[in-house]
């Protein structure tokens, strides 16, 4: 049996809708740990409407990746981290990664199967200036899939002090005065502070691996491109520390920082 829209006959296009594939970007969340009221805890307390950054997301899509876990991981009930994502802005739509027992239970919430070449695969995030240099942190548990531009730029003329912070959504952000200790830079693009930056400076926020920090004064508490970060507890090289350079990612795939001096 055929079925068309009222008023159409079989085989014919309707005239009020067009069905045609479409691309979205995609926030990937990766759990690290198969507990999942630590990950729910750690997300609100970052991105939660009281935590750390409560409007980086702004009602995005996010799949949820199980591929670092066991196979052999116990399925858990997914709804009390949907709830907190959603109480994020964010829109859990897919999972990926997952052992057929917890791609059942996540179909029986309403979330869709995604593949898992979505993206290309990133090694794991090292931190160097010509090697990699060890380093404890945190894990970051959120990943951009697909990158995401916007035209335009920010431009910030007064200095910013310890507690303020500066998220240049899909543009660069430039900045023309100091970015004292505390305070925080944080941009899709490319980040230029004119200024020292004494900060923290994020940039490539949603996963731009081609962004660049540059700084007339580099001294940062932190710097960060598309997640591969570095703090100020590991020093800076003499050549760099304190002068005119940038922070790129290195070209070798590898995903290393890399700090290079600007010729004056």
């Amino acid at each position: 049996m055929s079925v068309s829209s009222a008023g159409h006959h079989a085989g014919q296009v309707p005239a009020s809708f067009e069905i045609k594939s479409a691309q979205l970007p995609l926030v990937a969340l990766l759990l690290k740990v198969s507990d999942i009221a630590v990950v729910a805890a750690d997300v609100l307390k970052k991105f939660g409407p009281e935590g750390e950054s409560p409007d980086f997301f702004e009602h995005d899509a996010l799949v949820i990746d199980f591929s670092h876990l066991d196979a052999q991981t116990p399925v858990f009930d997914l709804v009390p981290l949907l709830k907190v994502l959603r109480a994020c802005s964010l829109v859990p739509v897919a999972v990926r990664g997952a052992s057929p027992e917890a791609m059942a239970a996540a179909l029986a919430v309403g979330l869709v199967e995604a593949p898992l070449d979505l993206h290309r695969p990133r090694p794991p995030a090292e931190v160097s200036e010509s090697a990699a240099v060890p380093e404890t942190v945190r894990e970051v548990i959120h990943e951009v899939v697909r990158e995401v531009q916007g035209p335009g730029t920010m431009v910030v003329d007064k200095p910013l002090r310890s507690g303020q912070k500066i998220y240049a959504r899909g543009c660069d952000l430039v900045v023309l005065a100091m970015v004292n200790q505390g305070a925080e830079v944080v941009a899709d693009g490319n980040i230029h502070v004119y200024a020292p930056l004494r900060g923290k400076a994020m940039a490539g926020a949603r996963g731009n691996t081609q962004a660049r920090i540059f700084s007339l004064c580099l001294e940062p508490e932190l710097v960060s491109i598309a997640g591969v970060y570095r703090t100020s507890e590991h020093a800076l090289a003499p050549e760099v520390q304190g002068k005119a350079a940038q922070v790129r990612l290195s070209d070798d795939g590898q995903e290393k920082l890399i700090f290079e001096a600007l010729n004056s």
